[in-house]
């Protein structure tokens, strides 16, 4: 099971993830998301666990429990939508544009 954290204190590691995550059941990954350019946390991550009912069990735990001051939630990972080329965000343009 694929789970979203959200809330977390910029100094939460992956480590502390596995860590908190890993009293319910078998963590198989934890990241916390990085910016790209500067390396500091976004606030936000995501675990898997092995099992469904293991991760049930952590997001009933977990959510809105307060870790380093801030109450995190907890919930099933959504799918990713897809970031193909037709989105609806537009393209550049326009800037300087001589007609």
């Amino acid at each position: 099971m694929n789970i979203y954290v959200s809330n977390l204190s910029f100094h939460t590691t992956d480590e502390d993830l596995r860590s908190m995550f890993g009293k319910y059941g078998e963590v198989t990954s934890a990241k916390v998301i990085t910016d790209k350019a500067t390396g500091r946390s976004r606030g936000f991550g995501f675990v898997e666990i092995s099992s469904d009912d293991d991760g049930k069990e952590a997001i009933k735990n977990l959510n809105n429990k307060e870790i380093e001051g801030r109450a995190i939630s907890v919930s099933v990972a959504k799918e990713r939508e897809d970031r193909g080329s037709n989105n609806s965000r537009g393209g550049g343009g326009g800037y300087n544009k001589r007609w």
